[in-house]
């Protein structure tokens, strides 16, 4: 895979952090048992996340060695995906989604299938309803939400939680049907009201920007202020500069950064890079 080909190029100067995702391996024909949720719960504790809302997912898992990338937009047919090619895990990010809300639970679900799915073939509906579930649980935790949801369509309430959360409406209101804390007749009467307010292509409020990888981008930032320049590093990547700024953007559509000064360790030559070392051209 070409990211993995460009990690591989850039960890020949740069140390990432080691790949550090718990495995639960669900049977791709099981719809009923309750693996899914324990693989999320299995996840927040294996990274430390506290009770409450999940932080910034992406750069969450970047801290833990898990790759994310934007394929290039010609190419992208999907919402997300992801792989375990022997390199890293790695998420792909379609760069025509700009919606915050849904590329967060894009992102919990596709690493759901990293933790559960990675012998796995993808695409099937009880694989994608298992990572669906997953990222249900890992962004809305049964147990934090279950008293919180409203039984019917408050709106109020749940656009509290929305921001709070920092999840969809929609999301929202299928975790409460899921739970059992909206029957069936009040989520149907609220996707209702939903669309006829055209709120299922667009929700009310502010969209934040969508969350920005860092871990790729960063180390070629880093790499240029000592004088590895992006054409020599696409070079020993095999890739054209295209696709190697393409795979390094913090977005889709790569913006001037502003890096500031790093120190260098004289000793032992590095520069601190996500808690990790970047080395020195020459060291």
């Amino acid at each position: 895979m070409i990211s993995g080909d460009v990690g591989a190029a850039l960890e020949r100067h740069v140390e990432f952090p080691e790949p550090n995702l718990p495995r639960l391996s669900v049977d791709v024909e099981d719809e009923s048992s309750t693996l899914p949720e324990e693989a999320a719960r299995l996840l927040r504790k294996h990274w430390d996340i506290g009770s409450g809302p999940v932080g910034h997912l992406v750069r969450l898992a970047e801290n833990h060695g898990v790759v994310v990338v934007f394929s290039p937009a010609q190419t992208a047919a999907v919402d997300a995906y992801s792989f375990d090619d022997g390199y890293r895990p790695t998420v792909v990010l379609n760069p025509a989604k700009e919606d915050y809300y849904r590329q967060r639970f894009d992102v919990a679900h596709e690493i759901g299938h990293l933790v559960m799915h990675v012998d796995a073939e993808p695409g099937s509906k009880v694989v994608e309803n298992q990572a669906h579930r997953f990222a249900a649980e890992l962004l809305l935790p049964e147990d934090e939400l279950r008293d919180l949801l409203p039984s019917k369509a408050d709106w109020r309430i749940l656009a509290t939680l929305k921001e709070t959360y920092r999840v969809s409406l929609q999301a929202l209101l299928y975790r409460s049907r899921a739970l059992g804390a909206m029957s069936d007749v009040s989520y149907r009467n609220a996707v209702a009201y939903l669309s006829s307010k055209g709120w299922r292509r667009r929700e009310p409020g502010e969209m934040p920007a969508v969350e920005q990888p860092s871990l790729y981008p960063k180390a070629v930032e880093i790499l240029s202020s000592v004088g590895m320049d992006e054409l020599s590093l696409a070079k020993e990547s095999r890739v054209t500069p295209g696709i190697f700024r393409t795979v390094t953007a913090r977005s889709p559509v790569r913006e001037d950064l502003f890096l500031e000064p790093q120190e260098v360790d004289s000793q032992d030559g590095v520069i601190p890079l996500f808690g990790s070392k970047i080395y020195k051209p020459g060291t």
